[in-house]
């Protein structure tokens, strides 16, 4: 893929507290990520509540921030540093969440920051089982036999206790 030269700054959100289970994965890809981008010379500005990690290193970023990531503290940064992009998909689910956050909010189009990395409707869909499921149907893809109910009283009488594709 060709370097996008109408970007020169990217944002990218950190995963935060490291939590049996989730950010840990993130905290290296982000480094890594912030690597690139700063070799292709693009100006990297890192949002991040855990100092912690190898991501928040000096010199991985142009710029970094030790905030909570929420949609508030992200906005007052993007408001100071004015980045052309954010990236959330290094930061895992709490990136996603904060950046459609910021979406939602208008933050994005008002400051003229482009979501990269992930589409927010390719979020969203990710993040509902029922679309996510459909997606999958429609490319043909195998995947677990499951219900989706939304509440206990759906689920009765819809389980089959045999599992597999």
């Amino acid at each position: 893929m060709p370097k996008r030269t109408d970007i020169n700054s990217i944002m990218i959100i950190g995963a935060g507290p490291i939590i049996i289970g989730q950010a840990s994965e993130f905290d290296y890809s982000g480094a890594q990520a912030c690597k690139a981008l700063k070799e292709e010379g693009y100006r990297v500005i890192l949002v991040n509540s855990n100092p912690a990690t190898i991501m928040t290193d000096p010199e991985l970023a142009d710029a970094t921030y030790i905030e909570p990531i929420t949609a508030e503290a992200v906005a007052k940064i993007i408001e100071k540093e004015k980045p052309d992009a954010l990236l959330p998909t290094m930061g895992g689910q709490t990136g996603l969440n904060t950046a459609l956050e910021l979406a939602d909010l208008g933050v994005l189009e008002a400051h003229g920051v482009e979501l990269i990395g992930a589409k927010r409707e390719a979020i969203e869909m990710a993040e509902d089982r029922k679309l996510f499921r459909e997606a999958m149907d429609r490319l043909g893809i195998e995947n677990p036999k499951a219900t989706i109910v939304t509440a206990p009283k759906d689920a009765h009488g819809k389980f089959d206790l045999r599992a597999g594709l």
